[in-house]
Formats: C-alpha cells, sequence, structure tokens
C-alpha cells in the first residue's frame, strides 16, 4: 500500500459497521436473557463456574459458537484501516488477537466466565458498531 493511493471506503465501512453492530445487536437478545435467568434463579456463583449457557442452553450455545467465529470476521476493520492508510495501532492489533485467541479458547474448554465475557462484548460491539456506522457521513 506504500504507493497507491488510499481507498475510500465510506459506503461499505458503513455497511459493514451496521451489520457487525445487527449481528451484535441480535447476539445480546439471544445470550442476555440466559445470564439474567442464571443470575436470578442460580446466583453469581453459577454464573462463573457451571457452563450450562454452552452445555444445556441450545439458543446460547449457537450463539456462542457465533460468538467465536465472528472474532475472525472482526479482523475485517483492520483490513479497512489498512486499505484506508489509516494508522494501525498496537492496541486494534493485540485486542483482536488476544480476543480471538480467549474467545476459541473459551468455548473449545467450555469455560463458564467465557458467558460474561460473551454478552458484555455483544452489548459494547452492538453500541461501538452502530456508533461507528452512523459517525461516517455519506
Amino acid at each position: 500500500m506504500a504507493k497507491r493511493p488510499r481507498f475510500n471506503l465510506r459506503g461499505p465501512l458503513i455497511l459493514w459497521s451496521s451489520l457487525l453492530s445487527l449481528f451484535s445487536i441480535i447476539g445480546v437478545f439471544r445470550t442476555l436473557p440466559e445470564m439474567i435467568h442464571i443470575l436470578t434463579h442460580h446466583g453469581f456463583y453459577h454464573s462463573v463456574c457451571i457452563p450450562s449457557f454452552i452445555e444445556q442452553d441450545v439458543v446460547c450455545g449457537f450463539w456462542s459458537w457465533m460468538f467465536a467465529l465472528s472474532k475472525l470476521l472482526e479482523f475485517g476493520d483492520t483490513i479497512f484501516i489498512v486499505l484506508r492508510k489509516q494508522e494501525l495501532i498496537f492496541l486494534h492489533w493485540y485486542h483482536h488477537i488476544t480476543v480471538l485467541l480467549y474467545s476459541w479458547f473459551s468455548y473449545s474448554e467450555h469455560t463458564a466466565s467465557a458467558r460474561w465475557f460473551m454478552v458484555l462484548n455483544y452489548f459494547v460491539h452492538s453500541i461501538m458498531y452502530g456508533y461507528y456506522a452512523l459517525k461516517l457521513p455519506l
């Protein structure tokens, strides 16, 4: 990219951010009710020590799998940064790599505390990507 002009990708970036926001909103609506149920009926201990969200709840198990897969897709953010010739900071790629590794490991091992990580990440990404989509003018 050193000798190439930067790409103007506002339209695709708005679509990308909107789709990731929508995906995350759906993820929140499909995983948060299970966590609320566990907290109100079984307590905090169960929410961090018993992986029932993967092992016993089919919907939450599916959305846990989607969450783990989505971490690979989120590297698309990096592609947009490179193609638009923006600064690729350490925090960006470090975050994407560590979240990918943690998500894949915790899904494969049925790590119970990943329930909190997943629901909070879905929630934050639903707001964050929605903000990114709205802040980019056409």
